[in-house]
């Protein structure tokens, strides 16, 4: 210990929370944190203010793992994404991975930057160059630039943070930024919301920054999912019966890059009790059960939106009779793709889909 550090000394304790808690049992006495970096980008800084006023700290920080790591590569932080994988799922990077990008991201431990790079190699970005920064501003700093493909580094300090240069196989996994994404991306039996029709009911869901979204017969969870890729800010729940699809759902999260999606396995509406109140619902499969519509509407908060689809004959009617009695606004939607007729191409209708989007008052 420094010599002129003269008080009482305490180590971080595992888990995190356990120190934050210390911390907070001597709220009123000088208490002083050192962490690394600034403390607000991802640091202790965040943590702590969750829990104490901002007038009862005094910060002073430093410069982040960031700054840092593209001052060293010559990188303008404004042109580039920065994410943090420390103690998060390496599957957050997929919806960034884009041709041309650039990203920095921080990684837990010394495995980091490999289980990094197999994620880049087995989605189709193996090309991508993968700069390792290790242990920025001290007498041990290093950094090394290799391939996602040849990819071969061992013995990394912990304390280390990744350059990723994008780079695209033919084969490569790309999300694109708008809804709608194609139905090949999903892994699914059938039981999905079509492109087109994702990509409307997405727009009426109309999602906001930070709200909470209900997946209500939630199929492939491809609603759920693609409302969370809109901002990493939205949270989504799928509810599912099938204990097949729910693990379906499991996968084509990870596989988009929204490991977050929570996954309730149960029928509503009893699956629907006790869950954080919505500030959204869709309802796609099993809405015409008794009480699902109604379950759904008496959990949804003041001021949130409901969108409901149809393609059978008895959730049309349920539709059409609840916007008799509340209001809200119904759209047809009629979908047709072309197809060979023998030598030569016609359409193929899709069957007719009949939305009700509605506003709670």
């Amino acid at each position: 210990m420094s010599p002129v550090i003269t008080g009482e000394t305490h180590q971080w304790l595992s888990p995190f929370e356990k120190s934050v808690e210390a911390v907070l049992a001597r709220r009123g006495k000088p208490t002083v944190v050192l962490a690394s970096g600034d403390p607000f980008f991802y640091g202790v800084g965040a943590t702590l203010s969750r829990r104490i006023p901002a007038d009862e700290m005094s910060v002073i920080p430093a410069p982040s793992s960031f700054s840092l790591a593209a001052s060293r590569l010559g990188w303008p932080l404004q042109d580039i994404t920065v994410l943090s994988l420390h103690g998060r799922p390496v599957d957050l990077i997929r919806p960034y991975l884009h041709p041309g990008r650039k990203i920095l991201a921080l990684t837990s431990d010394g495995k980091g930057p490999a289980e990094l790079a197999a994620l880049l190699q087995s989605s189709g970005f193996a090309p991508s160059e993968l700069t390792v920064l290790e242990a920025l501003g001290g007498p041990h700093e290093k950094v090394s630039r290799q391939s996602a493909a040849e990819f071969a580094l061992s013995d990394i300090n912990d304390l280390n943070i990744c350059g990723v240069e994008v780079k695209a196989e033919a084969t490569a996994r790309i999300l694109p930024l708008s809804a709608g994404l194609a139905d090949e991306l999903f892994d699914h039996d059938g039981q999905i919301t079509k492109r087109e029709i994702r990509a409307m009911t997405l727009s009426a869901l109309a999602p906001r920054h930070g709200e909470l979204l209900w997946d209500i017969g939630a199929g492939s969870g491809s609603i759920g999912i693609e409302w969370m890729l809109a901002d990493p800010s939205l949270r989504a729940i799928a509810i599912e019966a099938s204990s097949e699809r729910a693990a379906r759902i499991r996968r084509n999260a990870t596989n988009f890059g929204v490991p977050g999606l929570t996954i309730v396995e149960g029928e509503a509406p009893n699956a629907l009790a006790g869950l954080p109140t919505p500030d959204a619902i869709f309802i796609g499969g099993g809405g015409s059960d008794a009480g699902v519509l109604d379950a759904a509407i008496g959990q949804l908060k003041s001021g949130g939106r409901l969108v409901a689809n149809a393609v059978t004959t008895e959730m049309e009617a349920l539709l059409l009779a609840e916007q008799a009695r509340r209001g809200g606004s119904l759209t047809r939607i009629d979908i047709a793709r072309a197809a060979p007729v023998g030598r030569m191409t016609g359409w193929r209708p899709a069957m007719p889909v009949t939305q009700w989007s509605w506003t709670k008052p």
